[in-house]
């Protein structure tokens, strides 16, 4: 497909850098049905200046390809140390050689006191540093390949991005379609990017007079593996190989070589350019005649020797895929509202949408970062798997979910035997790990708990979807074995005759003392929540209940609270004035969670302490959709969007759609995850809530809320 300079300029405007401003237009279609497709182009990211922070990615779950306002990975260098321009994939991890002489399996616990027995935790790193830090970053994710312009000035040396004039850049999320136009030295350029939906593939267009010239190379650049954020070294050529077949004469395909690592690239062409070699790893792709070409890379984790499909092929394919994504599953419009905020809100669910479409849906749980780049070596949290997808529950989109809960059934014989290394029974999840399962040596991660009954949570999704046998069957093992480690980990203390959570343990806030935290409030509740289910789920398989998890049940501490309000966990009495940081869990016990254990009036006096004292410019991008949760299930809804929209330096959505946190952590995905989690509840309403329709938003008549096909919360 052409690009119409003429029409491709008066959609994308004339300077700036533009979002979604102003009101939104009226549809007139308030009572239930939405106009999908005006509701998502209206926030397409319109880009008109450099910017590494709104850099754009297509993909399709498993694949990702993010790139600059060329449509492509022209401006790395620029980009690498804010936003990374990567190429990756779920299958795509590495793992370097261990350090010489040591023995993964080796590492040495630090024995805490538990009760009157020691139990073993890698939290220590003394004596071990070395092994400590190849287990954190081993294996990560790695730079498949960078794929950009080699724009070089008229005087030979390369173009920056104070070169490039006249940006316009759309990302059309309907069609997964991005459209690039910058002029160079008075030339223009054309770029259209996709990426397919079932292969690990982009298909690109190319028109500009500077093809002709030769000025306007594809640079194909193969780099070593690293753990950092930019995924990639390029400086050690000689710790990897690349070697090129050239099957036929418009086709060249790449086996790549990094250590115990293998993938394959390849790269097919339209008539009218050639490939040249430059070194070892870089690959120059230019124009012979004409002002355009076109031309598609694919990655596979192994030789693929089949017919690539062509640009136009591709693009078919991602506009149906992207159609039915957005035509499917839920939608909520907040055309007509006259509140100011509407349409910031609006906007960042469209993008959400999107984003967690693209790293949130795979094969594996998603990484804070998603497929962008890497965060924590780009390993998965399995405590933020909620957080980043649950919500496709919620907006009729299960399937996106339920891909990546596959982990849980691989890696049950892993946490069994952490379990019983520990001295409990049943299995212990563990918190941070790649696709091999092994958690991660950490000071705080091995100590946390919160993720335990996350994979009950999920079985009763699933079962709620598909409420069979099958469904029982499956999950079975997985919710009988999470809440007996729940009832085995829990301590009986006679003396107040009731059951004790810790220590040691970490909180959900991770910043108190491992070795003196008891009884957290969003623990407790969960510790409930969880053993509730699995005793439902024994009586659906027909069993009898059982009686330990009944008595952990029935003696378990209530949430600490004084004065009318809970407390982050027991005996912290200065949780409003010395603990007020970091994530504010205590209000995820009614909001994310059901609230097993929750008094309602105590934690709706709960949420407007924390709104009053709580020190939002400490806390994380999900913790805001979590309190907002908790205000709209104790009926403030006024209260759910001041926490939701309330401007905090990690709660400040990009062009883009993502939320920089920090430095080494520019995009994070809990937070859009969040977003949708909230939105979908404040909409649809939640069980024993009210049963009129978007109970989470003010009834004062500012909000005007259309919205379908959303689940209410359990």
């Amino acid at each position: 497909m052409r690009i119409n300079r003429r029409q491709f300029l008066q959609t994308t405007g004339a300077a700036g850098l533009t979002l979604a401003a102003g009101p939104l237009p009226v549809l007139g279609n308030l009572s239930g049905h939405v106009d999908r497709r005006a509701l998502v182009r209206r926030h397409n990211p319109q880009i008109m200046q450099f910017d590494p922070f709104a850099a754009l990615s297509v993909g399709n779950g498993e694949f990702a390809f993010t790139a600059d306002v060329t449509g492509l990975q022209t401006l790395s260098t620029e980009s690498e140390n804010q936003f990374p321009l990567c190429t990756t994939s779920h299958w795509a991890w590495h793992r370097a050689l261990p350090p010489a002489g040591l023995d993964p399996k080796n590492v040495r616990y630090k024995d805490y006191d538990t009760y009157g027995r020691s139990v073993g935790y890698a939290t220590d790193s003394t004596g071990q540093e070395a092994l400590f830090n190849w287990l954190r970053e081993n294996p990560h994710r790695f730079h498949l390949g960078q794929i950009g312009f080699e724009l070089q000035k008229s005087n030979g040396s390369l173009a920056t991005s104070d070169d490039l004039k006249s940006i316009r850049q759309r990302l059309d999320l309907w069609n997964g379609l991005l459209e690039s136009y910058f002029e160079f030295e008075g030339q223009p350029v054309h770029v259209q990017t996709c990426c397919h939906p079932e292969l690990d593939l982009i298909a690109v267009r190319v028109e500009s007079p500077l093809l002709a010239d030769g000025r306007l190379p594809v640079r194909l650049a193969f780099p070593y593996a690293s753990s950092g954020m930019s995924m990639a070294d390029w400086n050690h050529p000689e710790w990897h190989a690349t070697s090129l077949l050239r099957p036929t004469k418009n086709r060249a395909d790449f086996a790549r070589k990094l250590d115990t690592t293998d993938y394959a690239a390849g790269l097919q062409w339209s008539d009218g350019a050639e490939l040249a070699q430059r070194t070892e790893h870089e690959f120059l792709l230019s124009a012979k005649a004409g002002e355009a070409i076109e031309f598609v890379c694919h990655f596979s984790s192994g030789p693929f020797s089949e017919k690539l499909p062509g640009v136009a092929q591709t693009q078919s394919a991602a506009e149906k895929h992207w159609r039915r994504f957005w035509n499917d599953g839920g939608a909520i419009d907040l055309a007509g509202s006259t509140d100011p905020r509407a349409p910031e809100l609006e906007r960042r669910i469209v993008l959400s949408l999107y984003n967690t479409a693209l790293h949130c849906a795979g094969s594996l749980p998603s990484a804070e970062t998603g497929l962008l780049c890497n965060s924590w070596y780009g390993k998965f949290h399995l405590e933020m798997h909620w957080w980043h997808s649950v919500h496709f529950t919620a907006w009729n989109r299960f399937a996106l979910f339920e891909k990546s809960l596959a982990i849980y059934e691989r890696i049950l014989p892993l946490a069994r035997d952490t379990a019983r290394r520990q001295g409990y029974r049943g299995a212990r999840w563990p918190k941070m790990i790649g696709p091999d399962g092994r958690d991660s040596p950490s000071s705080i991660g091995p100590l946390l708990i919160w993720q335990q009954p996350h994979p009950i949570y999920y079985a009763e999704l699933s079962y709620r979807r598909r409420p069979d046998k099958k469904t029982l069957v499956r999950w079975r093992d997985i919710v009988f074995e999470s809440a007996e480690f729940m009832a085995s980990y829990a301590e009986f203390v006679p003396k107040r005759n009731q059951f004790v959570l810790g220590p040691p343990l970490k909180t959900v806030s991770e910043n108190t003392d491992a070795l003196t935290t008891t009884n957290p409030a969003f623990e407790l509740a969960y510790w409930r929540f969880g053993l509730r289910l699995a005793q439902n789920w024994r009586e659906r398989l027909g069993l009898p209940r059982e009686p330990h998890w009944d008595r952990v049940l029935n003696q378990l501490s209530p949430l600490p609270a004084q004065d009318g309000v809970y407390l982050m966990q027991a005996g912290m009495t200065d949780t409003y004035t010395k603990w007020n940081w970091e994530h504010p869990a205590l209000l995820g016990a009614l909001g994310m969670q059901p609230g097993d254990g929750v008094d309602s009036d105590i934690m709706k006096r709960t949420t407007r302490r924390v709104r009053d004292t709580w020190q939002w410019d400490r806390s994380w991008g999900w913790d805001f959709p979590m309190a907002a949760m908790a205000a709209a299930r104790t009926g403030q809804p006024e209260l759910a969007l001041d926490f939701l929209l309330l401007d905090a330096p990690k709660n400040r959505y990009l062009p883009n759609g993502h939320t920089f946190q920090r430095a080494n952590l520019p995009a994070y995905l809990p937070g859009n995850g969040g977003l949708l989690a909230v939105a979908a509840m404040m909409c649809a309403g939640w069980a024993g809530g009210p049963n009129d329709s978007a109970p989470g938003f003010p009834k004062n008549g500012k909000w005007s809320v259309s919205w379908e096909n959303l689940q209410r919360w359990m």
